[in-house]
């Protein structure tokens, strides 16, 4: 019986905010600077653009504002970048496509990433690694460029064996701070049929910039989902701005803001589903950009700790990347055993409190080769939507709807 052969890849990211831990003494990304030193100015930007209009297109196929739905644009980005930069033919043209990118190989991927964690706003870590299993043979010019874009280590084991998919999980908990631990269990690790897998892991610690006093919050209700914990400021200035139906509120974290949460709250007689049809990328940043500093007399935030997961084939399918899951796949230029890509998963953690926001996403992909004016009250008692955004680059961390903050 011919054996079917098995990529697994995957990406952990984690965005830690506030929890007062340290850094997680990881495999910091060494990204080559000279790969990205000629790029403009503005590079940066247009892939964290890119990044957003993925994430919406791939928010809408998975939210539906009737339960808590948080995803990681740029896990889910990373993630098929480097699957991208292992693409050719209409499998690359139509993942390029669903990224918003117009490179099967851009580096301008890795200068993002530089980017995002050239601040002293918080502490922001990337780590990357490749496992390929003994005997499992590599394009020389593929692993260089996840070396060099996106800094990836290079590993050998056998993906068959306990002992590596231990490896792997103490990877991903070394590089997250101990937040994303069975990430070998979600890749159905050991198995010996696996001959690739990649990893990629964020870690950001943050702290609000004007913090919530844990001695005013209190249980108040929460529309159909009963009473929950709500955190509670008065008299502060924070971007706001009125939408069509909805307001959004920006709470920065650190001393200049530079990464904050944005809350998109629908307005009384509209509900998240509507907030939900008429969001995407454009409406974002249009409203971000609109932001203007306003004192809110009360505001309300519940405290919560969420988790999410889903099997995501179907909606990048949909968005229109079909090929990449096809016998017809062709990523040779990431290895001669020609893979198709069987399965991709994510799944996220976010926690809120009155220091700030923990927030964690694990993507995992796996490949097979086969034959082929009045006082101004902004009050989220009811279901809402949150973005986590990076001011200077654009670039949506993290995108979620809340309907229930118990769960």
């Amino acid at each position: 019986m011919k054996k079917t052969l098995t990529v697994a890849v995957a990406c952990a990211v984690l965005l830690l905010a506030a929890c007062g831990s340290p850094a997680p003494r990881g495999d910091a990304a060494r990204i080559d600077e000279k790969l990205v030193a000629d790029l403009k100015p503005g590079d940066a930007r247009t892939v964290g653009q890119a990044v957003d209009d993925f994430g919406f297109d791939l928010f809408g196929t998975v939210a539906d504002g009737r339960t808590n739905t948080i995803i990681s644009p740029l896990s889910m980005t990373v993630l098929l970048a480097m699957l991208l930069a292992g693409a050719d033919g209409d499998t690359a043209t139509e993942i390029a496509k669903v990224l918003h990118l117009s490179d099967r190989r851009d580096v301008r991927v890795g200068a993002l990433l530089r980017q995002l964690s050239d601040t002293d706003e918080a502490t922001l870590s990337v780590a990357d690694a490749l496992w390929a299993g003994h005997g499992v043979p590599l394009v020389k010019d593929y692993s260089e460029f996840l070396t060099k874009t996106f800094g990836a280590t290079l590993r050998n084991g056998d993906l068959g064996s306990p002992a590596t998919a231990k490896d792997i999980d103490k990877w991903a908990a070394k590089n997250t701070n101990g937040l994303i631990e069975g990430i070998a269990d979600d890749l159905e690790l050991p198995d010996p049929t696996v001959v690739l897998v990649l990893l990629n892991a964020v870690y950001f610690l943050g702290q609000w910039k004007t913090p919530f006093d844990p001695h005013l919050t209190r249980p108040e209700p929460f529309q159909q989902a009963g009473d929950v914990p709500m955190m509670h400021l008065a008299d502060e200035t924070f971007g706001y701005t009125q939408r069509a139906g909805y307001r959004m509120l920006r709470l920065p974290y650190g001393k200049h803001g530079r990464y904050a949460m944005e809350v998109m709250l629908p307005d009384d007689g509209h509900t998240l589903t509507d907030l939900l049809g008429t969001l995407n990328a454009t409406e974002w940043r249009s409203a971000v950009a609109a932001l203007k500093p306003t004192t809110i007399d009360q505001l309300a935030l519940p405290r919560f700790e969420l988790r999410w997961q889903g099997r995501l084939n179907d909606p990048l399918i949909r968005l229109g990347m079909p090929t990449a899951f096809a016998s017809t796949a062709d990523f040779r230029p990431m290895s001669p055993v020609a893979p198709s890509l069987s399965r991709v998963v994510q799944k996220t953690y976010v926690k809120v409190d009155e220091k700030g926001t923990e927030a964690a996403a694990v993507s995992g992909g796996a490949m097979a080769t086969s034959a082929r004016i009045n006082p101004l009250v902004f009050r989220a008692d009811h279901p809402f939507a949150f973005s986590i955004s990076d001011q200077q680059t654009g670039t949506i961390l993290f995108l979620g709807a809340v309907t229930d903050p118990r769960s």
